[in-house]
């Protein structure tokens, strides 16, 4: 099968079949053999009964439905785990993006080499409200992932290779980063394309400025559990041990400050007078904290079930 398309939605039912129809078209005009896979994140319209007609009508639409809304992540990785085409296409179902890119992002994935290809929504129609903080939402992400050639990683129109989507696990609020946790994975061959974007036609948007503050909160996450989740002590551990030397010296500082006035006759305070005393004392305390969370991360790590189940890509018989 050359694709799979994957379609996460909630209270989409007047845009499906119009989306359908439309993905129908592209596939058949550029001959390619294809699903649909439609996941309703427990929508409370008409949208899974919609899906269920559109289902009947063809038989390369499928459809996976949630008992309840789970929200974004886990719709996408309940269909990567059902998707069998050599690419897969994720778009949103509210026809803001447009299943004419397909056959340019299937060719930059087969042809071009691309492990993700992600789509870069240039002109956009949505207000202010939402351009800006994403604007700013991305140049973040794009420093602390490290991917610099992107500008859009949230955006809901990607293509990706079949290995890709069946090693990454998307979780929680992670859709947003999903070229990052591909990285993270050892697939480095990550480009963009620039695509149209279109106005909502139906209903409105399911998602509100609350994402942004999720969205950092996610991002600080996704940062360490990518550098220091198989090796905690490098992190707690150094901040601790650093934080513990320093609170020392402070203490050590205060001590022989008051030594030296005493020996010299000269006006001194008692150690526990000084306020200096207890911010030492605070470092300390806070860096030994450090320091023992890091070695009980360690402890967890070594215990995993996983600590060495690493990612491989290609194995040749060893004799």
């Amino acid at each position: 099968m050359d694709i799979s398309v994957v379609v996460p939605l909630y209270n989409e039912a007047e845009s499906l079949p119009e989306l359908c129809a439309w993905i129908e078209r592209v596939m058949d005009q550029n001959h390619f053999s294809y699903e649909i896979i439609f996941v309703n994140d427990g929508s409370t319209d008409n949208s899974w009964n919609v899906i269920r007609d559109l289902s009947a009508k063809n038989p390369y639409v499928k459809g996976v439905a949630f008992r309840r809304n789970y929200g974004k992540s886990p719709a996408l990785n309940t269909g990567f785990a059902r998707a069998k085409g050599d690419v897969v296409i994720t778009m949103d179902a509210d026809l803001q993006d447009s299943p004419d890119e397909i056959p340019a992002l299937y060719k930059m994935i087969v042809d071009d080499g691309y492990d993700l290809v992600s789509g870069y929504k240039q002109k956009r129609y949505d207000p202010l409200s939402k351009t800006i903080p994403t604007k700013l939402f991305n140049a973040t992400a794009r420093k602390v992932s490290g991917i610099k050639n992107l500008h859009d990683f949230n955006c809901g129109l990607k293509a990706y290779r079949l290995k890709v989507v069946k090693h990454i696990e998307v979780y929680g609020d992670m859709h947003r980063y999903i070229p990052y946790l591909a990285k993270l994975a050892g697939f480095s061959r990550i480009g963009e394309k620039v695509v149209h974007h279109q106005a909502r036609k139906y209903g409105k948007t399911k998602f509100g400025l609350n994402r942004f503050v999720h969205g950092y909160l996610d991002l600080a996450t996704l940062w360490f559990t990518g550098k220091f989740g198989g090796k905690p002590m490098h992190f707690f551990g150094l901040w601790g041990s650093l934080m513990f030397i320093l609170g020392f010296i402070a203490v050590a500082v205060v001590g022989f400050s008051k030594l030296y006035n005493m020996y010299h006759g000269n006006p001194y305070i008692l150690v526990t007078d000084s306020p200096y005393f207890y911010l030492a004392l605070t470092l300390m305390l806070l860096g030994s904290q450090l320091f023992l969370a890091g070695f009980v991360g360690e402890l967890v790590a070594r215990n995993s079930s996983r600590r060495n189940d690493y990612e491989i890509d290609e194995e040749l018989r060893i004799d």
